[in-house]
């Protein structure tokens, strides 16, 4: 397969990952918190399955996400209260996070590393500058879950984890790009000085 054919297939399933969200959403609504849980339990194991059906493979963090929402959505089952269940996008985010600025900050950049299997790739510093700002956002976009999963109502929470993730998202490329650029130009220039 080649890589248009799968580009165009991640796109696709990037509106199949709004369902478990969507799905918990609508059954919190309209029947018990149980039910709404094994629905958005089971939605998020049909997730996992169509993203290997599709792509013959699943993704490391595809995976964790299915542990987490298992197990908090088990914990929620058991202790009858939708927070747990709700709490998943921080644990994903802030765990990212942190990941993201240890990779960045320990010199083995995990992006650049990616990248490089890819083909051509900026200089690793670029890298590691948008790899570190990429954890920072997504560490402080996972504290702001929590505040949203404890403070604000099911249907804020489910905007926030699909569209409005992707909104904020949006916005900080397209400041991490003007930055980068910034950035690009004034290393250009700093060298041009230099010689």
């Amino acid at each position: 397969m080649d890589t248009k054919q799968t580009n165009s297939k991640q796109n696709k399933f990037f509106l199949i990952s709004f369902i478990p969200a969507l799905a918990y959403w609508y059954l919190e609504a309209n029947y018990s918190l149980k039910v709404a849980l094994l629905g958005g339990v089971a939605l998020a194991l049909i997730e996992l399955a169509l993203e290997y059906i599709l792509f013959k493979h699943t993704h490391l963090i595809s995976r964790i996400n299915f542990g987490l929402i298992l197990i908090l959505g088990g914990i929620s089952f058991l202790g009858e209260d939708g927070i747990w269940f709700k709490l998943q996008p921080m644990m994903t985010g802030v765990g990212m996070g942190l990941f993201l600025m240890w990779s960045s900050l320990s010199g083995r950049s995990i992006m650049f590393t990616m990248m490089s299997e890819i083909g051509n790739t900026p200089p690793k510093s670029i890298v590691q500058k948008l790899e570190l700002h990429m954890g920072i956002f997504m560490f402080l976009y996972g504290c702001f879950m929590a505040y949203v999963a404890l403070n604000l109502s099911t249907d804020q929470w489910v905007f926030w984890k699909t569209g409005g993730f992707y909104i904020v998202t949006l916005v900080f490329m397209g400041l991490e790009f003007v930055y980068m650029r910034f950035q690009a130009k004034k290393s250009q220039s700093d060298s041009l000085r230099k010689s």
